[in-house]
């Protein structure tokens, strides 16, 4: 699996070079950012410090939508947790999540907001699930870097884990899923019942294969019916 680190918008060079090193420190390769053009300056190279290589190959977009657009799973990181009906893990929590969704995703993307404000709910909406770190209550704020350090160092292990061959037509079998469900509640008439269709949506990540292929099945049936 392919696990891409998104910035969003990333205000300060030396947070950026922040979490370069701590992605190339834990096995971390692909660097998106979105918005920003930070990154070239030369704080962050030397906040790098030898995760230059990460700086070279990083990957600018002008939107997250457009950052996520090859991305199979997102993981979205904030501080509000339990944002509306979003699955909320802890990066604990995360691991055997992608232990099996790598078995049948090709690329899953973990998005950090922006330094003074995170992510917004537009953008928030774009995850399949959201994630933050529990922290004391009196003092809840991690910065940029220590907050890729966090969650490089807890997901490192699956960068230790052999490439799995994602067989041809699995690796979209989600997000086919979300344009199904959609299209059904559309078809229902009941797509303006905004807290069902949210919660059906940001459930469907929490799916494993199986029961991925067996909605898919399901759904089959009830459009045919639905079609005679």
């Amino acid at each position: 699996m392919e696990f891409p680190v998104v910035l969003v918008a990333p205000a300060r060079a030396e947070n950026i070079g922040a979490a370069a090193r701590a992605m190339k420190t834990m096995g971390f390769t692909r660097l998106r950012i979105v918005a920003s053009d930070a990154w070239r300056d030369e704080a962050a190279r030397r906040v790098a410090h030898g995760a230059g290589d990460i700086l070279d190959n990083v990957e600018t977009f002008d939107t997250l939508a457009d950052a996520l657009a090859d991305v199979d799973f997102t993981i979205a990181t904030t501080a509000r947790s339990r944002a509306k009906f979003h699955y909320y893990a802890t990066p604990q929590q995360l691991l055997p999540l992608l232990e099996e969704k790598r078995q049948w995703l090709t690329r899953c993307a973990l998005v950090f907001g922006r330094e003074d404000s995170g992510l917004t709910n537009d953008e928030l909406a774009l995850a399949d699930v959201l994630t933050g770190v529990p922290m004391v209550a009196d003092y809840p704020s991690l910065n940029l870097g220590q907050a890729v350090m966090v969650y490089c160092y807890q997901l490192s292990s699956l960068m230790q884990l052999a490439t799995v061959s994602v067989p041809s037509g699995e690796a979209n079998q989600l997000q086919a899923l979300r344009l199904r469900v959609t299209s059904l509640l559309e078809r229902l008439e009941v797509s303006d019942d905004v807290k069902m269709a949210d919660w059906l949506s940001q459930r469907l990540g929490l799916l494993e294969q199986r029961d991925t292929a067996m909605l898919h099945r399901l759904l089959h049936d009830i459009e045919k019916k639905l079609s005679e």
